[in-house]
């Protein structure tokens, strides 16, 4: 990697630490620093599956969501309730995991909630009012690119496990947007299959991409005549080079981050590892967005080359 562009990286980071008020003990004027003040609101506004909007976040969904060591935030806790801001109880006293800890804020804590949005309201009018309406406009696009292209950076992808919860996630929510977009419908019964022993190495495998624990994104190959020898070495060794690619899918919240392209280029690089020489995909016309990928990524159209009841085209890549 270019040192200038980790050259301006840090810059850029240093900039932005100084003018947000990251460096001081007391952010925003208050008597607790940025770290403190970030979980505090987090636990205030957090809405999802392990949050209530308000009412609470489970501790762990808390060190997926702000990345922080499970130590680090064991003490940034421990220092709100001090202050007696936030509460931590089980879920056993709503009936659930008497091991799963829940984060609340307490009435002190919602006020002082209510004042830092009102303070970081403030500090933002104070960051643009220095600057005229265009400037004002250019900054804010430009921070809103580069939030996008963070969090893109954040995004691990991995082999999977397709029975695991996170490959089970993925699948279902690729089934239930298919559906919902075919005029048929999708049953994933009728199609050609794609099952776990098919997308587990030998046979295939399954790429599965993360942000912060959860599950947005898949893909997955097929191996042709089985898939290669039982140490996931060279695929299709006694057949022609060729495998397949399935399950192709990206959560509808993080669409423009680039995901699809990266998910395509490592499923590339996963097959020119494992010995594959093409690689095929079949797909619908409804699916104009991943028929644009894959063009762009260099896929050519093709005949008809299998019985697939939900395709009508058809491509292929050399690697």
């Amino acid at each position: 990697m270019q040192q200038e562009l980790i050259t301006g990286v840090r810059r850029f980071n240093r900039t932005v630490t100084q003018r947000v008020g990251a460096l001081n003990d007391a952010y925003l004027s208050r008597n607790r620093p940025l770290g403190q003040a970030r979980l505090l609101w987090e636990i205030g506004e957090a809405v999802g599956d392990d949050c209530e909007g308000g009412e609470g976040c489970e501790v762990r969904a808390l060190r997926s969501r702000l990345d922080l060591d499970s130590g680090y935030l064991s003490r940034l806790l421990r220092a709100l309730e001090a202050d007696g801001l936030v509460e931590v109880v089980t879920d056993e006293a709503e009936g659930g995991d008497s091991r799963v800890r829940i984060a609340r804020l307490t009435e002190l804590g919602a006020a002082e909630h209510k004042y830092l949005d009102q303070a970081s309201d403030e500090l933002a009018a104070e960051i643009l009012a220095p600057l005229n309406d265009k400037q004002q406009a250019r900054l804010v696009a430009a921070m809103q690119d580069v939030e996008r292209l963070l969090t893109a950076s954040q995004v691990e992808i991995a082999i999977t496990d397709p029975r695991l919860p996170a490959a089970r996630h993925c699948m279902t929510t690729y089934y239930e947007e298919l559906a919902a977009r075919f005029d048929s419908g999708y049953d994933p019964a009728r199609a050609i299959s794609a099952t776990d022993p098919e997308l587990t190495l030998p046979r295939g495998l399954l790429l599965v991409a993360t942000l912060h624990s959860k599950a947005i994104g898949c893909g997955a190959i097929k191996f042709s005549s089985g898939g290669g020898d039982g140490d996931g070495g060279e695929a299709d060794r006694d057949g022609d080079g060729t495998a397949l690619l399935k399950r192709m899918w990206v959560d509808r919240n993080v669409r423009g981050l680039g995901l699809g392209r990266r998910l395509l280029a490592e499923l590339e690089a996963q097959a020119a590892a494992h010995g594959v020489r093409l690689l095929r995909l079949d797909t619908n016309s409804t699916l104009t967005e991943a028929i644009a990928m894959y063009r762009a990524a260099g896929y050519r159209e093709i005949p008809r080359f299998n019985d697939e009841t939900y395709a009508d085209r058809w491509f292929e890549k050399e690697l």
